[in-house]
């Protein structure tokens, strides 16, 4: 079959992006089309593939900042030429599932979530937005939202990355979908081989790691640790970096790293005594590969991690996103003693390998 593989845009690596990657690996010859495309941002995932941008990219600052121009997304991914493709895969938290689908061709949609800043977290967003950003979410959210639900009739299937966002999808769309978790390197984390003399504190530290915005909560961490005069390593930039640094007032059980990938990541998972997940994800890698590294995860129970972290195995919930819930689950986790073996099997359920079959079958022999 000739495939078309299609993305929102291709700026920068996260876990949409690795995704895509891994529908690449399953079909090694497929045309890539997506808004705009940033190869010197891509860590060589797209190198020497076919990869096809809207106008988008074309206007002014199109690559850099693409999603400026999201009121224009619906007519750009219509504008898309998908002629003789049999087979499109849309890897989907944005609007380039609208897309003009060929005569005869099957569009799978692998959803990450229907947009959450239309949808489920508007509130959120439109209250952490500046100016500028509010005034365009007045302006624009019934439009897109419109869109959004038109876009949907063009897919044939959908897929959802957890049973967290298939409920997002059938109550907003209408549509049933199939769950296939995304693809996480469970090999690389499982190999860490932390070394106490080069981690901070000298290991037995939380560790909080991911970008730090509102949604994900990390000020339940930072305040938790506060409280409890416990260590706490926080990896991640973001918007509430400096408010969360000046909290924490200079002490010297929180320390700040910045974003920290690779080898320095997988060391500082390790070497943890258990990852911090306060926040509300539609899947949530980290927890996964926070376990292969054989380190348990206390997490907000609810979201995504439910279907990664098996409570009192490989981690503990908490039950309200407060800084009290979250201080007793980490006071009842240090009572406990859990396997770091126990955390490393849960977390091969989620293999690369596993997304690669599962997704194979399901793009292949249809959803079902």
């Amino acid at each position: 079959m000739k495939t078309a593989l299609l993305h929102y845009w291709l700026t920068n690596v996260r876990g949409g992006e690795k995704v895509l990657a891994a529908l690449g690996e399953i079909f090694p010859g497929a045309d890539i089309f997506t808004h705009a495309y940033r190869p010197d941002m891509m860590e060589g995932l797209f190198d020497g593939r076919n990869v096809k941008e809207s106008f988008i990219a074309r206007l002014p600052f199109g690559r850099s900042h693409p999603q400026a121009y999201l009121p224009l997304m619906p007519a750009a991914s219509r504008s898309l030429d998908l002629e003789g493709y049999d087979l499109v895969i849309s890897s989907e938290s944005g609007p380039v599932k609208g897309i003009r689908k060929p005569k005869g061709a099957r569009h799978v949609c692998y959803c990450h979530t229907p947009m959450r800043y239309l949808w489920d977290m508007h509130d959120d967003y439109y209250r952490s937005s500046g100016p500028c950003g509010k005034l365009a979410m007045s302006l624009f959210t019934r439009y897109l939202r419109k869109e959004d639900l038109k876009s949907a009739e063009s897919v044939d299937g959908f897929v959802a990355n957890s049973a967290f966002v298939a409920e997002r999808i059938k109550r907003i769309y209408g549509r049933d979908s199939v769950v296939v978790h995304p693809p996480v390197d469970v090999e690389f984390f499982s190999d860490a081989d932390a070394q106490s003399a080069d981690l901070p504190f000298g290991g037995g530290y939380y560790l909080y790691a991911g970008e730090l915005r509102d949604y994900k909560r990390p000020d339940l961490a930072v305040r938790a640790a506060l409280a409890m005069n416990r260590n706490l390593v926080v990896v991640g930039n973001g918007k509430l970096r400096a408010a969360l640094e000046g909290e924490a007032g200079g002490g010297d059980n929180v320390m700040f790293t910045g974003r920290v990938a690779g080898e320095r990541l997988r060391a500082l998972m390790g070497g943890a005594r258990a990852l911090l997940f306060p926040g509300i994800e539609d899947f949530g890698i980290v927890p996964v590969e926070a376990q292969a590294a054989g380190t348990p995860v206390i997490a907000i129970g609810k979201g995504g991690a439910l279907e990664t972290v098996l409570d009192g195995e490989t981690g503990l919930f908490f039950g309200e996103e407060s800084v009290e819930s979250l201080c007793g689950a980490i006071e009842a986790f240090e009572s406990l003693r859990l396997s770091p073996d126990a955390c490393r099997r849960n977390a091969a359920r989620f293999a690369k390998s596993v997304f690669i079959e599962r997704m194979r079958d399901v793009a292949i022999g249809g959803v079902r």
